[in-house]
């Protein structure tokens, strides 16, 4: 999983700063041990993202990765994405759909897909969400419009790929219960 699996490394080593035999130094990516945190910040945020209209339409979630913690976080990032919460994959769903329309699909389609996941440049974010969107989205994260970029555009492709893990999108109760189990693993649940 890579960019996931460095994050929760950077979380869990000892904080003597060095880390158990045989684990890899994280490599969060330019932003040094201050994009683990933007990553750390960003993670649940992407995790409401991805399950907040089928948690909306199901009413049976509950806590941050089920859009349930954020204070309508989780619908808020969806209306941001255009989604009408009635599509397929809910959120997920909804972010594919928005990524086609700004001229990132065949990044999207990677990240479903099996294989390898194309990048998503920093830039691509604003696009994505709009210019007001992305300041609230950096607003409530309590972020710079610039880190909350960095920081999305290196998640998503990562989370996108782990919650889609047959090469394609999930039915929302897959979906929902595949974003909760990653946020239990991160300790964002």
């Amino acid at each position: 999983m890579g960019l996931l699996d460095d994050l929760l490394a950077s979380v869990t080593a000892p904080p003597t700063g060095g880390r158990p035999m045989g684990q890899r130094q994280p490599q969060a990516g330019a932003g040094g041990p201050d994009m683990n945190r933007v990553l750390m910040v960003l993670l649940p945020i992407v995790l409401a993202m991805l399950a907040g209209r089928s948690a909306s339409q199901s009413q049976s979630g509950a806590g941050p990765a089920a859009g349930g913690g954020f204070g309508g976080l989780g619908d808020l990032l969806g209306s941001l994405l255009g989604g009408s919460g009635g599509g397929g994959g809910g959120g997920l769903g909804d972010l594919l759909g928005q990524l086609q329309r700004a001229g990132y699909g065949a990044q999207a389609d990677s990240w479903v897909s099996r294989g390898q996941n194309q990048a998503l440049p920093t830039n691509a974010i604003e696009q994505i969400f709009g210019r007001g969107g992305l300041a609230e989205i950096a607003r409530r994260a309590g972020l710079s419009e610039a880190d909350t970029s960095r920081g999305l555009s290196q998640l998503l492709p990562e989370v996108v790929d782990n919650v889609t893990p047959e090469g394609q999108v999930p039915e929302a109760d897959a979906l929902l219960a595949s974003v909760q189990a990653l946020g239990r693993r991160y300790g964002v649940a």
